[in-house]
């Protein structure tokens, strides 16, 4: 192959992959706004009005899915059907879907920024004075994550002591997610060991490795760091599973980076589910349907008569009508693959959380970004794309984001709050965390100090103070 081609193939690749990524990170609303965009700018792509399944191109009936990606290919199975729904009315009407129990309207989806999700969680630990100073750190993290300040310019702006800066600080990285605030990675790391060692067992020298041998655990050689740190190739070896399984030396950025790059205000805003999830019973066990909505009311595809006009055209104007039918051509493509992606994400999300979506948030799953780009063979940033500002219809009505399905938390803090709720006196924290034990959950004091506050409840001795009131 010739460089020029090489070059060119380049090109056209990245072009590729850019347009995808950025077709993924949108919501439902903004893509049917990009869409309308290109049309109404791109003489070569047209919209026909016919209604064809994106996936398999058959016609579609007038109203409801498609007959043949809807269909369960085994009909005993219980494995959710996920295919996408190209309708411009977002709610699943029918009576196939249709069910009693679901009386609750659609909601709002909880669309926090890194420093609000945060602050939520260390706010009942501190007095309003120390509350200011987690603001103002929390609002100085860039999107992984990492403080872009120096605690003395905190302690200096607010002319307080340096050790009060330090307290606020330790809470915060010892927050969700674990090392957020860190001032770099092996911070990060560091606090994500120390809060591992309260509830699980950590290999020997993985510790160790992250305060010494980082640079060479990244060159994987694993031998000269054995050497260096005294210890054998298979302890090694076996940390740096741990490392590579358990740590995340940029805490925020597969979480919550992507929320950067979108309009602060959008948390005001309804949102309508980019992902329906209905269910139906089969018979023996209640089956889901997954709807990914593509906001089309017909088919999207190129213009043949453009193509047939470049023919004919002069020199002078064929170049940019050629570069039109390309860039038609790349959306189009860039559009599949963005359908693709999703329905491979929700197949594996549904499947993994079946049960929470059918009985509610205790028997959530916790999972991560990063076990989903392992499980479908993708980056962790195409994950987090789609994830992004995504909204999902529950069965029962409810809209909430899709990365509630990734809150690894959720199902302690409802099993806490219900403990809570039928406590025979107000507990501490220590009590609660062995209660928490007793269910399944290895959790900390400081771990349910820190859920407590995100479910903005009292501790033991000021909810006392309100029952005696």
């Amino acid at each position: 192959m010739l460089p020029s081609q090489m070059q060119s193939l380049r090109h056209v690749t990245t072009a590729h992959l850019a347009q995808t990524m950025t077709l993924l990170s949108l919501a439902v609303d903004e893509l049917r706004q990009q869409i309308d965009s290109e049309l109404s700018t791109n003489p070569a792509l047209e919209m026909l009005e016919e209604r064809r399944c994106p996936v398999c191109q058959r016609p579609l009936p007038a109203k409801g899915p498609c007959p043949v990606c809807s269909c369960p290919n085994e009909v005993d199975s219980n494995d959710p059907i996920v295919y996408i729904s190209p309708r411009e009315d977002f709610y699943s009407k029918g009576d196939m879907f249709e069910d009693d129990d679901f009386k609750d309207g659609p909601s709002t989806p909880d669309n926090e920024d890194l420093p609000t999700y945060v602050l939520k969680q260390i706010v009942g630990e501190f007095d309003k004075n120390s509350q200011k100073i987690g603001a103002f750190l929390l609002v100085n993290l860039n999107e992984d994550g990492f403080l872009k300040i120096e605690l003395i310019e905190a302690a200096r702006y607010f002319n307080v002591p340096l050790s009060q800066v330090e307290r606020v600080h330790q809470a915060i990285m010892h927050a969700d997610p674990p090392g957020v605030g860190a001032r770099n990675p092996k911070e990060a790391l560091l606090v994500q060991i120390e809060m591992l060692e309260e509830t699980g067992i950590v290999p020997p020298f993985v510790k160790l490795v992250v305060e010494e041998g980082m640079d060479l655990l990244s060159r994987h050689q694993y031998s000269t760091l054995a050497k260096q740190l005294d210890a054998s190739l298979k302890q090694i070896k076996l940390a740096a599973t741990f490392i590579q399984d358990n740590l995340n030396p940029y805490p925020a950025r597969a979480h919550w980076g992507e929320q950067s790059h979108h309009p602060s205000d959008r948390s005001n805003v309804f949102h309508q589910p980019d992902v329906i999830i209905s269910v139906v019973n089969n018979g023996k066990e209640n089956r889901l349907f997954v709807e990914v909505i593509l906001p089309l009311c017909g088919t999207l595809q190129i213009n043949p008569m453009f193509r047939q006009a470049i023919r004919g055209a002069e020199e002078d104007s064929r170049y940019d009508m050629k570069m039109d039918l390309e860039k038609a051509s790349l959306f189009v493509k860039c559009l599949q693959q963005r359908n693709h992606t999703m329905l491979r994400l929700m197949q594996q999300v549904v499947t993994t959380q079946k049960e929470f979506i059918l009985h509610g948030d205790k028997h959530l799953k916790p999972i991560t970004r990063a076990h989903i780009s392992k499980e479908l063979e993708v980056h962790e940033s195409t994950i987090s794309r789609a994830v992004a500002n995504k909204a999902v219809q529950l069965p029962n009505g409810r809209i909430i984001p899709l990365a509630s399905f990734f809150d690894r938390s959720l199902n302690i803090r409802t099993v806490l709050k219900t403990i809570i709720e039928n406590e025979p006196r107000p507990l501490s924290d220590t009590e609660l965390s062995g209660l928490l034990v007793k269910e399944g959950f290895e959790v900390a004091r400081r771990t349910v100090a820190k859920y407590r506050a995100m479910e903005r409840i009292l501790p033991a001795h000021l909810r006392t103070s309100v029952v005696r009131k």
